[in-house]
């Protein structure tokens, strides 16, 4: 069965929260793409390298790029900040509740923002946005704060963070390196009337420009996708349980967990199995495996709207998480846990971290197509209103040289970071290298938004989602 032949399955009210869902969804990577990738041209813009249809156009392209070819490590990283099991217990009234609250929650603080010209993280706001309704549901349920995969916040809190001050310190230290080798004074003074800069800069910030947008759909455009997935998992949890793209993959993770019997009577370790059903382990899991896919040539094979389908996904999804923490026991002969490894990046994880490719390509549309569209009020900001003086040739170059290479980098290790808060913090940077002096009312309006988001978000999205389910039950 298809995306269209499972949803119009739905009875009519969930059909129609569904649709709602992904409208809402698919307008948070549109604002998204207006939200931070002013942020990406604001550069070529303010030094004249490129006027302001191009410059967007451009930009837009290379955000649909980015995210056709950054991956999914991100996406899976937005997913696992809340228990995708946490939709399924909750079945229809909970998940549905729980998916809208934080898209509108989301959009709400993302187009409030916007309209005060504040340049604030989408990351921040969808991670917040997250946090707050797996709080509330934790809380609502009476069972505490489990409602949230901790051990994932703390990494893509860690990354948050410091990625800002990454920014800041690595375009000061370029810029002040820029100033050793090329030394030409125009490159450090704001451009005045219709000055261009010479060829060879205006090649560099066109490229660092195309960079950074090329990073920003990279890595917040697999944002959109993990997004997406929570509303796939929250409505259709059963059709989207196993991969979609390739259903043949069955017989391969069937094979797998034979060569993981193998490995592991080689390297003499037993196989752990547990006393409790409620917590299984390693043992328990490869049992489900081989009996509910045994003889199956797809996935498809499985009964579309029947909970083996889950059991299946959740097995899968539990022995990626036991191999995970067997092959970080340094304890244990390096050569059986590289195949670990490999069994598990390769024959496991397939099965259930995939994107569907209609995903991939309305992410990368709406991400492209909002970034030529609104941008204004952030571009003046940064450019005008974070330093005493504007942007030089040589500020845009030395940020953007580093926001793209630092959420490259972070996308490959799939880590969400704020494209706008690195950028930002990189043009600060520059200026105090620049000795441009700072407009503290900006900064300090920036930082409280940075500091305001993540709690707002969380509060945002944890009162929609009480609300909600004192309305639906």
């Amino acid at each position: 069965m298809n995306f269209w032949e499972v949803a119009f399955s739905l009875p009519m009210w969930p059909l129609i929260a569904l649709a709602l869902a992904l409208i809402t969804a698919f307008g948070f990577e549109f604002i998204n793409g207006f939200h931070d990738t002013a942020n990406a041209v604001t550069t070529v813009i303010y030094t004249r390298s490129l006027t302001a249809t191009p410059a967007v156009l451009y930009s837009g392209f290379l955000n649909f790029l980015g995210v056709l070819l950054g991956g999914t490590a991100v996406a899976f990283g937005i997913v696992n900040l809340l228990p995708v099991d946490l939709l399924v217990e909750g079945k229809s009234n909970a998940a549905l509740v729980m998916v809208m609250s934080l898209l509108l929650a989301g959009v709400t603080w993302n187009l409030s923002t916007w309209y005060f010209g504040l340049p604030v993280s989408s990351s921040h706001t969808l991670i917040g946005s997250i946090l707050g309704v797996g709080i509330a549901n934790g809380l609502w349920k009476e069972t505490g704060l489990n409602g949230v995969n901790w051990v994932e916040v703390k990494k893509v809190g860690l990354a948050l963070l410091c990625s800002p001050l990454i920014g800041f310190v690595l375009s000061m230290l370029l810029l002040l390196l820029m100033k050793v080798f090329f030394r030409s004074p125009r490159l450090y003074t704001p451009p005045e009337g219709d000055d261009k800069p010479p060829t060879a800069i205006r090649v560099a910030l066109i490229a660092t420009c195309g960079s950074v947008s090329f990073a920003h759909g990279s890595n917040d455009g697999q944002k959109g996708m993990g997004l997406l997935l929570l509303v796939l998992i929250g409505f259709l949890p059963l059709h989207y349980a196993l991969t979609v793209n390739k259903p043949e993959h069955a017989p391969v993770v069937f094979a797998a967990v034979g060569e993981l019997r193998e490995e592991y009577a080689k390297a003499g370790v037993e196989i752990p199995k547990s006393d409790d059903p409620k917590k299984p382990k390693l043992g328990d899991h490869l049992e489900v495996i081989e009996r509910e896919l045994k003889d199956k040539k797809s996935f498809e094979e499985l009964p579309p709207n029947k909970e083996e389908r889950w059991d299946v996904r959740q097995a899968i999804a539990g022995v990626g998480r036991d191999l995970k923490k067997t092959e970080a026991d340094d304890k244990l002969p390096e050569e059986f846990r590289k195949k670990l490894t490999k069994l598990r990046k390769e024959k496991f994880l397939p099965a259930v971290e995939y994107v569907p490719l209609w995903v991939v390509i309305g992410t990368a549309l709406a991400l492209g197509i909002g970034t030529t569209i609104g941008y204004k009020r952030i571009v003046k900001t940064v450019a005008e209103k974070i330093g005493k003086t504007h942007l030089t040739y040589g500020q845009g170059a030395a940020a953007e040289a580093v926001a793209g290479s630092t959420i490259l980098i972070a996308a490959v290790t799939g880590l969400p970071v704020s494209t706008t808060h690195v950028l930002n913090s990189g043009v600060a940077g520059t200026m105090v290298a620049n000795r441009s002096g700072l407009q503290w009312k900006t900064v300090s309006k920036i930082f409280t938004a940075w500091l305001l988001t993540l709690p707002s978000c969380i509060l945002l999205a944890g009162t929609l989602f009480w609300i909600g389910r004192l309305i639906v039950g």
